[in-house]
């Protein structure tokens, strides 16, 4: 019986644990010692690196990479040309918009979410998260936003200007802390 649908033209590393009711495109790599647990779809382009976790009901779009020694909790999802650096957590029901890019050593808290569409409704990217980042349990990103290394974002903040770096951000809009 056939639970998961993994293409022939799928890269899969060594040491993969891959679970029930997956779907893996053409184009997708996974690096050695990767675990992917079920009802996850990984779109064509998708790169997972060494000693990734991905959770249960994951979707990674087109072009997605995820760095080494990453952790995706479930129901994340990327709408794709985003990328995770190394050593990064992504926590339940984060949403990467089209263009992400967040650095290493990141904790993302559940629910944050990234968008990437201006206020005329153009894709424009979305976020840079830079290294060393934690963003706070239902942040909003905005669009073609930049947080530098070390920016902590408080719980519930809405970013819509650049983040300076090593500065705590928190509130609507997000403002530094004095």
């Amino acid at each position: 019986m056939i639970t998961s649908y993994i293409s022939d033209k799928a890269k899969i590393g060594k040491n993969v644990i891959i679970g029930h009711f997956c779907v893996i495109e053409e184009g997708v790599v996974i690096g050695d010692n990767v675990i992917i647990e079920h009802h996850n779809i990984l779109k064509k382009g998708v790169v997972i690196g060494e000693n990734t976790v991905i959770k249960s009901y994951v979707e990674l779009r087109e072009d997605t990479i995820i760095g080494k020694d990453c952790y995706v909790d479930s129901k994340v999802s990327s709408s794709g040309n985003c990328s995770v650096g190394n050593n990064t957590s992504l926590r339940y029901g984060t949403i990467l918009a089209r263009g992400v890019k967040i650095g290493n050593n990141c904790y993302l808290c559940p629910r944050v979410m990234t968008n990437n569409l201006d206020d005329e409704m153009s894709s424009i990217g979305g976020a840079h998260i830079g290294d060393n980042c934690f963003i706070g349990t239902h942040s909003v990103l905005q669009y073609g936003i930049t947080l530098e290394e070390g920016v902590i974002i408080g719980s519930m903040a809405f970013v819509n200007k650049d983040c300076k770096k090593n500065t705590t951000y928190i509130g609507i809009p997000a403002k530094p802390i004095r």
